[in-house]
């Protein structure tokens, strides 16, 4: 269980990320954030792993305090967080093998990661992410070499590596294409339903909200103005949440991926 305690961030110059948000996220639920750039949904997902902090209220995992979490609680809570980046965030020179296996730092010990040894078991749980997401067969191939949709699964296979219960995605199809967008959410999806991994999504495409997120959050200025399923979120209530009519640059415009990525 993930609660927001009335948590607000407020950034440098007195920009209020975050106002006073009470949300509870019950464990095995998949989430999607929606609202325009600035609204505060990268500042939501990353104040429940600790990297943004918060300037009020708290937020507690499993009644654990985010806020006032040890140096070594903290290390904890972020060992079962996955983080999956918009821009992907792996090491191209190396293998997608070692990039998933970065996903095992927290239990291979300093050492075994510096030399970069890991245990067998290791190395199998990072195969079998791998294969979750249908791309095991480029297991020993650069990072560079693979396409957007490609490396963005590798991000996903990387945390589920962590064997997390609970995975963050922030922005994770906005660089990639209609098609593949569908085929990495599709991908998160069935891991959340399959391995009850609480999932966090934050998107800009509304169409894409209302197909994957089983319940949208919508985020304006700060604030949680719409809690609710996708079923429920019609154009009126997209329109209270970006404060304007909608554009064609707030849907994707296909409603199925019609090629892997």
């Amino acid at each position: 269980m993930i609660r927001f305690h009335n948590a607000s961030v407020v950034y440098p110059g007195g920009v209020h990320a975050l106002r006073n948000v009470a949300l509870e996220i019950p464990d095995g639920e998949m989430v999607v954030i929606v609202g325009l750039s600035g609204a505060g949904k990268s500042t939501l997902i990353r104040a429940i792993n600790g990297l943004v902090p918060l300037s009020g209220g708290d937020v507690t995992i499993d009644g654990v305090s985010v806020r006032h979490a040890t140096p070594k609680q903290l290390r904890q809570l972020r060992s079962k967080i996955g983080m999956i980046f918009q821009t992907f965030n792996l090491v191209k020179r190396t293998t997608v093998l070692n990039n998933v296996l970065m996903g095992r730092l927290h239990s291979a010990g300093t050492m075994r990661s510096l030399i970069g040894r890991y245990r067998a078991d290791d190395v199998e749980i990072a195969m079998q992410a791998l294969e979750r997401v249908g791309i095991v067969e480029k297991a020993y191939v650069r990072a560079s070499n693979l396409s957007g949709g490609q490396q963005q699964r590798v991000g996903i296979a990387r945390a589920l590596a962590q064997q997390p219960t609970i995975i963050l995605a922030d922005e994770p199809v906005a660089s990639l294409d209609p098609p593949t967008s569908h085929v990495v959410m599709r991908d998160l999806q069935r891991i959340n339903r399959e391995l009850r991994i609480t999932t966090i999504v934050n998107l800009h495409f509304l169409d894409l909200a209302k197909v994957y997120g089983e319940r949208i959050i919508g985020m304006r200025a700060g604030e949680l103005v719409y809690d609710g399923t996708g079923a429920q979120a019609d154009e009126h209530v997209f329109r209270d949440i970006y404060g304007r009519s909608l554009t064609a640059d707030d849907v994707l415009g296909v409603t199925e991926a019609v090629v892997p990525a």
